[in-house]
């Protein structure tokens, strides 16, 4: 994937498709327990310490990253959103405000607590690797809703094609995500790459389904390491996405 130092990259050495991870690698999530905080007390007139909106916030965290395979279409996605909002509510402090609140209410403050942006890097990354002729694929672990993100943070134009667990029915590190990837990249896993910022997940999936893989780790913004486990010989390892483009052949002229 990677030419030797000093030598001249060919199109000819490069892959032909790279699948990218969503969240920690395109996307970013604002600080969500201050957002929650300012919600339920704009909201209900409740008032929580940051230990107790962040307690509340890893709950339901958990939870969806261990149910968001269900939200599967639009009504299954509503559901899990339900469901998210209650665990949300038993994991703060009982009160009367909280009691009041409609099931309604409180998916409304799940949703709006949840407020991602795009790093910085990005638009500018995907438009240059698309300029040198490459298939681009977002491959997430996301409910239905992430091709609806996507195109609401302006990544749409970018890439062509997103595909979720929810929607394939599995979740990285099971290689059936990228499989699916590559068959809209329509290319073959010997000529793609996948690029994600966790090693259990997106490493783990790659290597699973025959894909080279890049795992970015970032400085800040994105998500928890995986347990400081070995990253395995021959894969790469960069700081931000902007590193990818010589990592795999493209050069500045493309």
């Amino acid at each position: 994937m990677t030419p030797p130092a000093g030598a001249t990259p060919h199109p000819g050495d490069r892959p032909r498709a790279v699948l990218l991870d969503a969240f920690g690698t395109l996307i970013s999530l604002d600080a969500p327990a201050p957002l929650l905080r300012a919600l339920l007390e704009r909201r209900l007139g409740l008032v929580l310490s940051e230990r107790q909106a962040a307690t509340a916030v890893a709950a339901e965290v958990a939870y969806y990253r261990a149910h968001m395979h269900q939200g599967a279409d639009a009504r299954s996605l509503a559901a899990l959103h339900d469901r998210c909002g209650a665990v949300l509510r038993a994991a703060l402090p009982p009160s009367a405000e909280l009691a009041a609140a409609t099931p309604e209410t409180m998916r409304e403050i799940l949703l709006e607590m949840l407020r991602f942006r795009v790093f910085a890097e990005v638009p500018a990354v995907l438009a240059r690797l698309r300029g040198a002729g490459l298939r681009l694929v977002v491959a997430s672990n996301w409910d239905v809703s992430l091709s609806e993100v996507i195109d609401r943070l302006g990544l749409s134009e970018l890439v062509d094609g997103v595909v979720s667990s929810a929607a394939v029915g599995a979740a990285k590190p099971d290689p059936r995500l990228l499989e699916a990837a590559l068959a809209l990249a329509g290319v073959g896993a010997a000529h793609a790459v996948h690029v994600g910022d966790s090693l259990a997940e997106d490493v783990g999936a790659a290597r699973a389904a025959g894909v080279a893989a890049v795992l970015l780790v970032r400085a800040a913004g994105g998500r928890a390491g995986d347990g400081g486990e070995a990253v395995p010989a021959g894969v790469p390892v960069i700081g931000s996405l902007q590193e990818l483009p010589a990592l795999i052949g493209v050069s500045d002229t493309e």
